[in-house]
Parts: C-alpha cells; sequence; structure tokens
C-alpha cells in the first residue's frame, strides 16, 4: 500500500479508501490510485484487513444444490452483486438435507462475516432457531417465514398464476402442471405448493374445472424426472394441451418426452417453465418461462446483509421480506420471440 501511495503520490490512507470503494475520493485521485494498484499489480492482504477490522470480507451463501440450474445463476448473480462492493463469496451446497441444514443455521460458513442461506428442509416451524444465530444472516426463498431475518423471495404464486394465464391466453383450456411435491402436507412453505396454488387460482379465475389427473407430483426437480411424468400423462390418455412446468430443468425434460412422443410444441402442446435459467433459450424450440427477478433478489440479498455486517447487528430491529418482481418471457414454446411479456 505504502508503493502505491509513493507512486500515486496521496496519502495511505487515501490508497484505502480507493480499495475499499469509499465514496468520498476525487474521480481524479481514484484514477490516478488505481493506475498506480495496476502498474504496481497491488493486492490487498484480505487476511491482515481482516485482523484489524474483525471482518474477513467474504459473505456466505448456501443453497440446495448447485446442480439446479436456477441456484448456481444465483450464485454467479450475489457474486457480480458482493463484488461490486469488493467481497467475496464462499458457496456452500446444504443437499437438502435437514441435518446439514440445521448445521449450516447454527454456525454459518467457515471464515465469513455473514450467510445468505436458501434452505429446502428447514421450515417455518423451524423459525424459532433463527432467534439462535449468532451472525448476520439474510434467508432466501420460501422455508422460514416470521423469524427475526431480513428475507428475500420471489412471488411465486403471482408468477405461476401469470404463467398459466399466459396458457389461456392462447386458448389453452386442458393445462397440466409438472413438479407437484408427492408429500401433500398442508401449512408448508415450499415453492411447489405456491406455484401449484397460483396455477389452481389461474384455471378456477377462468371458470375451469380442477383435474387431478392433470396435476403430476415429481421431486426432484430435475429434467429426466420431467420427461417421465410427461410420458406417464401421455401414456394415462388424460387430454391436455398446455402444460406448466414448475421449474425450467422439468420443462426441458418435458419437451423432451413430447418430441419423443410426436407432440408439436406449441401447436399440439404449448409449455411454459419458470425461474428464466439460461438454456431454455437454447432448446428447440426455446423454453417459454417466469422470470423471477434472480438478480434483483441477488442484490437486495447483498445490500440487506452487508448493511447488517456494517451496523454489527446480526437482526434488523423490523425483520423486512421483500418479493421481486417477475414477468412472462415467451419464447417459441408458448410461440412467443422470446419478448417480455
Amino acid at each position: 500500500m505504502r508503493d502505491v501511495a509513493l507512486l500515486a503520490r496521496v496519502s495511505n490512507k487515501t490508497v484505502s479508501n480507493v480499495v475499499n470503494a469509499h465514496p468520498h475520493v476525487h474521480p481524479a485521485t481514484r484514477a490516478r490510485v488505481q493506475q498506480a494498484i495496476d502498474e504496481l499489480g497491488y493486492r490487498p492482504n484480505l487476511s491482515a484487513r481482516g485482523l484489524r477490522s474483525g471482518r474477513t470480507g467474504v459473505i456466505g451463501l448456501a443453497v440446495p444444490e448447485l446442480r439446479q440450474p436456477y441456484f448456481a445463476e444465483l450464485a454467479d448473480a450475489v457474486i457480480a452483486a458482493a463484488e461490486a462492493r469488493n467481497l467475496s463469496v464462499i458457496l456452500g451446497q446444504a443437499g437438502a438435507d435437514r441435518a446439514h441444514e440445521m448445521n449450516v443455521l447454527a454456525h454459518g460458513l467457515r471464515q465469513t462475516d455473514g450467510l445468505l442461506f436458501s434452505p429446502e428442509r428447514l421450515g417455518t416451524e423451524d423459525r424459532d432457531l433463527l432467534h439462535d444465530v449468532e451472525y448476520p444472516l439474510v434467508m432466501l426463498g420460501e422455508r422460514i417465514f416470521g423469524g427475526p431475518t431480513d428475507h428475500v423471495t420471489m412471488h411465486n404464486v403471482a408468477g405461476a398464476r401469470a404463467a398459466v394465464e399466459h396458457l389461456l391466453g392462447l386458448g389453452r383450456r386442458r393445462i397440466a402442471v409438472v413438479g407437484a411435491h408427492p408429500d401433500h402436507r398442508t401449512g408448508q412453505l415450499r415453492p411447489s405448493d405456491l406455484r401449484v396454488q397460483g396455477y389452481r387460482e389461474a384455471l378456477v379465475a377462468a371458470g375451469l374445472p380442477l383435474d387431478a389427473g392433470l396435476e403430476r407430483a415429481v421431486a426432484p426437480w430435475h429434467p429426466e424426472n420431467g420427461a417421465d411424468a410427461t410420458r406417464e400423462l401421455l401414456a394415462s390418455g388424460v387430454e391436455f394441451d398446455g402444460i406448466f412446468a414448475l421449474n425450467d430443468t422439468l420443462g426441458i425434460g418435458i419437451l423432451r418426452a413430447l418430441g419423443e412422443a410426436g407432440c408439436r410444441v406449441p401447436d399440439d402442446v404449448a409449455v411454459i417453465g419458470f425461474d428464466n435459467i439460461a438454456n431454455g433459450q437454447f432448446t428447440l424450440p426455446s423454453l417459454s418461462s417466469v422470470d423471477p427477478g434472480r438478480e434483483e433478489i441477488a442484490e437486495t440479498a447483498v445490500a440487506m446483509l452487508v448493511e447488517r455486517i456494517e451496523s454489527g447487528t446480526r437482526t434488523p430491529q423490523t425483520p423486512r421480506l421483500h418479493k421481486a418482481a417477475f414477468h412472462i418471457v415467451a419464447r417459441e414454446s408458448t410461440g412467443g420471440s422470446g419478448r417480455r411479456a
């Protein structure tokens, strides 16, 4: 740092302010310091910084599984939001295992200043555990509501309802849903339950009957399971002209099974998914989807966590709930061109 300060003709404090992205640095001075940093190849010593400040400059993100493209792309968005604040990210994968998730909740991820946590097995019934957390925490997803922490999630019900309304707007009246949870316990807050709720609300609002034969339970949400569920649906003889996949990876498997069966998409069956993962642009036909606002989720969650870290308080005085805006991306599987609907 001293070498950078000498080359840029500024104080060590000014170099520190530039490295830590403090706003009150003159642009010309910031440019001169950055040029010196680049010329000298200077990299801050994070360990030394942590010893002085009591912080590591690293946050954690724990998700159920990175095999799911949504969580991989969420991680990418979180890393981008963190890097914009000169922070690094450590990723943890809980594997949809309750014991592992409880361990993550109890201890966080090692060598991090705070945690973004999206559990799959822990639920609202476990929210009292949040009072015992001793580090800054922001919850993601649908599983633990009503606790003392900030919570960032998506509009699962409204997004699902919009997806089905999109199919209804195309004249489809026999719409199947693939991805319902095999365990139909009540009182759960799971994405599958909420998206099925939105599916049913759209049909009822359109004056259409609910048909249990059109609802297919699938777990986990992997492409092969979406394909298998679609093959079973075809073999059942139940008539359908649309499918709502509760996530895009199921949707990719659905498109495969329909193609194998000689069904034309969208002429015979229109298909829409949820999550708007990048791979959906490259299926044949390309997959329509609900974009749940992944970048907004990542940016908001990181901002909330940094606020907790910098304030020195692990939980806010008044916990906040933020739901990101969503929109429909209509691609070829519903006769669209990929534009926002």
